[in-house]
């Protein structure tokens, strides 16, 4: 193991056993070089003549571009064109950790690490497992949960997903999670918790939020040690009063020394920039100080570094420059009024009770999607391309549940998105 990584791990030993039981083989063996390439460009910055960095630089000293690039680009090009840190843009995590507090004002004066800068949040959850993932883990979901989990959790580290119900009685299944936490032996357990849920664009009340928490406490007191990744993609996209608008990690980023938040989060859905690919990955847990989050703070950059080097600079200016806009949180309101207005065209919508006859509503609150369970003898697959060719309809089939993404149909449009999908299924039972 190299030197600077053992170093990593001996703060993390003295700070909290269990974070360092919870590091993957992967995660314990990583570390941020601060020798080698990197430390010597850091130590030759500011010198004369530096033949250490590896970009092409002007004569005035400026990065090398080509006008046919640069002449579309209103910002400096000294915050676009050269390569970001990959730890991140320090202005940008520091506005976004501020940002975390604003946005979660349970959080108080929680003391949680600086984020880091990833590729967007696929990204995120990619370095998450890399950083608490070995071969043969389970994670346990929801069974309602994101596709690509199985290609990033599974496919690529090896892990199995171990599915709970999501749903009892119109709400967050509890005892189904309580009993799939505490399934097995006392040990280590992988948890993602993602909120607004994709597909079902479900949030937990405030009560279920506080009970999944007690529920993750309770474990950690039994011995288990526990890390979390709150996938918070959809975070603000809360319609409904009574929901939990604040992400499940103020809940359970100081429960217990022996349970990990692992925020991932980003602009993506928040700020509507899908393509500007920003994420990132902020640690919580009870008695963590600035030793333990720096030391997993230089482990992420180091598994960032040696994955996509770093981010891309243009984007984290970009989105610098719109946080510093005294019109940005108008803006966003205005957005969020827009996607109420949809979420409300689907409420009014499903209130025509012809639709029970083939498909009811699954619980929703919040995000970008609904999702509606066919009845017995539709099949989600033959109705999904049946819409597409007779109806001009788009729709997601995930086992005979179908998936809708009300952001992305007008408010005008709801009804007849119903009434297609209605029409299509009293074909199919002909």
């Amino acid at each position: 193991m190299n030197p600077q990584a053992e170093e990593l791990n001996k703060i993390i030993q003295e700070k909290n056993p269990a974070v360092y039981e919870l590091l993957s083989k992967k995660g314990k063996n990583i570390f941020f070089p601060k020798k080698g390439i990197l430390g010597q460009s850091a130590d030759a910055k500011g010198t004369k003549i530096n033949a250490t960095i590896g970009t092409a630089i002007e004569d005035d000293g400026s990065p090398m571009r080509l006008e046919a690039i640069s002449s579309k680009i209103g910002i400096d090009p000294s915050l676009t064109f050269p390569y970001a840190p990959s730890f991140g843009r320090p202005d940008i995590r520091a506005s976004w950790k501020q940002l975390i507090y604003k946005k979660n004002p349970c959080l108080g004066s929680k003391e949680i690490s600086l984020p880091i800068v990833t590729n967007a949040l696929t990204h995120g959850v990619s370095m998450a497992g890399y950083m608490f993932v070995d071969e043969g883990d389970e994670v346990i979901s929801p069974n309602l949960f994101w596709g690509n989990y199985n290609l990033i959790l599974n496919n690529a580290y090896g892990s199995k997903i171990g599915a709970f119900n999501l749903f009892k009685n119109g709400g967050f299944d509890l005892e189904a999670f309580e009993n799939k936490l505490n399934e097995g032996a006392i040990g280590k357990k992988i948890v993602i918790l993602n909120f607004p849920n994709n597909p079902s664009g479900y949030s937990p009340t405030v009560a279920e939020a506080s009970a999944i928490a007690e529920i993750l406490k309770k474990s950690a007191d039994k011995g288990n040690k526990i890390v979390v990744f709150t996938d918070d993609a959809y975070w603000g996209l809360v319609f409904e009063d009574g929901i939990e608008k604040q992400s499940i990690f103020t809940y359970i980023s100081d429960i217990h020394e022996n349970v990990l938040a692992v925020k991932i989060d980003g602009p993506t859905k928040e700020d509507y920039v899908w393509g500007f690919r920003v994420g990132f990955i902020t640690y919580g847990i009870k008695g963590g100080d600035a030793q333990l989050y720096a030391a997993l703070e230089s482990k992420t950059a180091g598994a960032v570094r040696g994955n996509i080097s770093n981010a891309a600079n243009i984007s984290q200016s970009l989105l610098m420059q719109a946080y510093a806009n005294e019109d940005y949180d108008r803006q966003k309101e205005e957005k969020y009024e827009l996607l109420k207005t949809r979420y409300n065209a689907v409420k009014e919508a499903l209130k025509d009770d012809k639709y029970k006859k083939y498909f009811e509503a699954l619980p929703y609150n919040s995000g970008y999607f609904m999702c509606i369970q066919l009845v017995e003898g539709i099949d989600g697959e033959a109705l999904r391309h049946l819409l597409i060719d007779k109806y001009s309809i788009g729709t997601i089939n995930l086992n005979n549940i179908i998936r809708l993404a009300f952001a992305a149909v007008a408010a005008k449009d709801m009804k007849q998105l119903f009434d297609g999908i209605y029409d299509a299924c009293c074909e199919l039972k002909k």
